[in-house]
């Protein structure tokens, strides 16, 4: 099955690009392309793609914003934020609103086509840099509760392996279940602890 993305950035020809190269591409199809945040949060939902790709600099409502919105709709979908620079700590608040990962916009079509399969396979796309920010953070976040207490024993067991950058399907081969499996079981995870991504319950895991 081919991998449905959509893509939220404001420039015409980007947009447009990013469009092409993913119609164009085997295993993937551009899902819908907007040119706003407002729009995105309009169009995605009844889209239900697998992968967005976003902007993190719109007009109007920002991309973090946007994202923050979109993962209260979907939160199984993963979001990619687009950037045309390393701005750390943008990228970074935008991974605390439920992003998974950044890709630079001047990336080469084949990086783009790699970063958005490996995100559909559970992955985080990141500099070390930014993952040292998010690791910084596991020790500012102190719950009430610790989540521990609200998981099953393979629950933990599935965020200790994602703790420790493990793919979705890498998981899967480790525990000898299915794909699907693990995913229904992250599904679980994140409503357990009221998160909306990996890094986010990973986080929240650890904190």
């Amino acid at each position: 099955m081919s991998i449905a993305v959509a893509i939220v950035e404001d420039n015409a020809e980007i947009r447009r690009n990013l469009s092409r190269y993913i119609g164009e591409a085997p295993g993937f199809r551009c899902a819908c392309a907007c040119g706003s945040a407002e729009e995105a949060l309009r169009v995605i939902p009844k889209a239900q793609p697998d992968v967005v790709l976003m902007d993190i600099r719109l007009p109007g409502m920002s991309g973090i914003a946007c994202t923050a919105s979109l993962k209260e709709a979907l939160p199984t979908v993963p979001v990619m934020m687009l950037t045309v620079y390393e701005d750390n700590d943008a990228i970074f608040n935008a991974l605390k609103a439920g992003a998974s990962g950044y890709l630079l916009k001047r990336s080469a079509p084949e990086k783009i086509l790699e970063a958005i399969t490996e995100l559909h396979r559970g992955g985080a796309p990141m500099t070390s840099e930014i993952a040292r920010k998010v690791i910084a953070s596991f020790y500012r976040t102190k719950p009430e509760q610790h989540p521990q207490d609200r998981l099953t024993a393979r629950e933990r067991e599935i965020l200790e392996d994602l703790a420790k950058g493990y793919v979705t399907k890498e998981i899967a081969d480790r525990l000898g279940v299915s794909y699907d499996t693990i995913r229904y079981h992250l599904k679980h995870i994140y409503d357990k602890l009221h998160v909306h991504s990996r890094t986010e319950a990973v986080i929240k895991y650890l904190g």
